[in-house]
């Protein structure tokens, strides 16, 4: 949905030096495949700010990650792992809520004892993503973001490119609860993702798209379709030729079924010829297959 975010600032908490810090961070984030790591690892790598070995490195499903550099542990994360480590300083929070309002995704790194730093990343829209929600409202296809990141962020871009609804603040298993909640309304239900935590929600939904390119081999080899080039209008066209592919199958099957029925019925009444009986069989093949032919247009 967003483009590579272009944006990354960071704020330091009681630390003096900055690229020390930002080492630290890019670190942590240079081993994580989350695009908003992968933001603050570019970031730094730009700046010249070498990164530094990393030990007992463990990903935190919906939170970030945390492993060992030198002799102390540290955490890279969202403002809800650093909340479950009880950092909950005011000032923090009015940080925290400041980038958030500029809608701007939040990631913090800490140590054991106290957050170092505050990282605000910004996203960019991809064009060919606001024809692609375009695409699929006028396919008749509700849309709905579902999002880890902060409600101003996420509804931002939803703003921007037209989506229908936004749900924040979810882990995976609160994804996978949603999708699981529309499939008991009725209805097919299609999920795209790029990342870990996408991939229990790309497996339950009835069709899960995965970003070729930019997703994670987890998310990959859990959807059903892979996008190779990442352009999620191909969603679209995937949903068209879908629904063309269904609508000549049952043409093809009514067809077939309704030659039968005619020459059946020919039969019964004692009107039947042998060349009847070759145009119901051969003829009706030939018939239902140049019909299928016409998905080759498409």
């Amino acid at each position: 949905m967003a483009g590579k975010p272009v944006q990354t600032d960071c704020d330091l908490l009681n630390a003096a030096n900055t690229g020390h810090v930002r080492s630290l961070a890019a670190s942590l984030a240079s081993r994580s495949d989350h695009p908003v790591s992968h933001a603050i690892a570019v970031a730094a790598q730009s700046d010249g700010i070498m990164a530094k070995d990393v030990t007992d490195f463990s990903a935190l499903i919906g939170r970030g990650v945390t492993g060992r550099i030198g002799d102390r542990e540290y955490f890279l994360g969202n403002p809800r792992l650093m909340t479950e480590n009880g950092f909950q300083e005011l000032g923090l929070t009015h940080l925290i809520a400041s980038l958030e309002r500029q809608g701007k995704s939040v990631v913090l790194l800490a140590d054991k004892t106290r957050p170092l730093a505050v990282f605000g990343v910004a996203d960019t829209i991809k064009e060919s993503s606001l024809d692609a929600i375009a695409k699929l409202h006028r396919l008749g296809v509700r849309t709905m973001m579902l999002s880890g990141d902060n409600q101003h962020t996420a509804e931002a871009i939803a703003r921007k490119v037209g989506i229908d609804e936004v749900r924040v603040g979810l882990l995976p298993e609160d994804k996978l609860k949603i999708i699981e909640k529309y499939q008991g309304n009725g209805g097919t239900i299609g999920m795209v993702g790029d990342g870990i935590n996408d991939a229990p929600a790309l497996a339950r939904a009835d069709v899960g798209f995965a970003m070729g390119a930019a997703g994670t081999d987890t998310a990959i080899e859990t959807a059903d379709v892979a996008l190779m080039d990442d352009d999620l209008r191909k969603v679209a066209l995937f949903v068209q030729l879908s629904r063309t592919t269904s609508a000549i199958l049952r043409q093809n099957i009514a067809l077939a079924l309704g030659i039968k029925a005619v020459f059946l019925g020919l039969t019964i009444m004692g009107h039947a010829t042998m060349w009847m009986a070759v145009f119901a069989d051969m003829g009706a093949s030939l018939l239902v297959v140049g019909n299928g032919l016409r998905l080759l247009r498409k």
